[in-house]
């Protein structure tokens, strides 16, 4: 190996990437025109092109410097044993990341929640970790590993539609069906309720019989642009249901405790202490 082989090399893996960025663009440009790409699939196909035409480009870079492939199998024994000795990680990562991007189990801009308790929008996919930005805004790189490994609840993996329970609680004695008739007819109102959509309609149940209230819940299936945007969604249907059953004049209970105070109990107590036998010098 010669420097300038080495430079060789590395021109070749410059015009790989080159290739890569070309290439990405161009299919980008032809999913804008025709359309017939989502953004999740046209970002898997680039992620792919892009590891593809780089791997080429490196295979190729290392015959011009003059590798001997017919020694590979001494080099991938050799990375075996750094993989048993600390890359155990990377490698796991790096094969989930190819996992996800050919399973599709896992696109850009699904709402995902982590059995970490990571809740979020996927916004990158790379070979080692994915990204997620919470409802904070906050970027959370997690390891694809854990995807893989883990429990991850998809809210949007098949399609965006999700149906949100919101629990509330109403006074005893409370005319069930009138205030059932108040809530739908609030959070009716509302955007983010889907509507005229067979069998997703929003209803009241009934829950239990809690200390202090009637118990019920919500059962409303909110509009795809809400689905992740969950938190506040919530928000916004307590808010209505809050401010129709003040309209209506519902009592919305609160636990309550009653403080009972005996009246003789001083009086006993310096009898008591009346009654004591004096204490005796020794």
């Amino acid at each position: 190996m010669t420097l300038g082989t080495l430079l060789t090399g590395c021109v070749v893996v410059g015009m790989a990437m080159v290739a890569s960025r070309v290439l990405r663009g161009s299919l980008r440009s032809v999913a804008q025109r025709r359309a017939s790409f989502s953004s999740s699939i046209l970002y898997t196909i680039e992620r792919l092109i892009h590891y593809v035409v780089l791997s080429i480009g490196v295979f190729i870079a290392l015959s011009v410097i003059g590798i001997d492939f017919s020694k590979l199998a001494l080099v991938a024994s050799a990375l075996s044993v750094g993989i048993g000795f600390g890359l155990q990680a990377i490698f796991s990562n790096f094969v989930s990341g190819l996992i996800i991007l050919v399973e599709r189990a896992l696109k850009v801009g699904d709402y995902v929640q982590l059995e970490s308790g990571v809740i979020g929008v996927v916004s990158e996919i790379t070979v080692r970790a994915t990204i997620i930005t919470t409802l904070e805004n906050a970027e959370v790189i997690v390891p694809n590993s854990e995807f893989v490994n883990g429990k991850v609840t998809n809210w949007t993996h098949t399609n965006n539609y999700c149906r949100l329970r919101i629990p509330f609680g109403v006074a005893y004695g409370t005319n069930k069906e009138r205030m059932r008739d108040v809530v739908l007819a609030a959070i009716k109102e509302l955007p983010q309720t889907l509507l005229d959509f067979p069998g997703r309609a929003p209803t009241v149940i009934m829950k239990g019989f809690g200390d202090s209230s009637l118990d019920f819940e919500l059962l409303v299936w909110v509009k795809p642009e809400y689905a992740a945007q969950q938190s506040g969604t919530r928000s916004v249907f307590l808010w209505a249901i809050d401010s129709a059953l003040v309209d209506a004049n519902i009592v919305v209970p609160f636990p309550q405790r009653d403080l009972h105070i005996v009246s003789g109990f001083k009086s006993n107590v310096d009898a008591e202490q009346n009654t004591a036998p004096p204490e005796q010098d020794m």
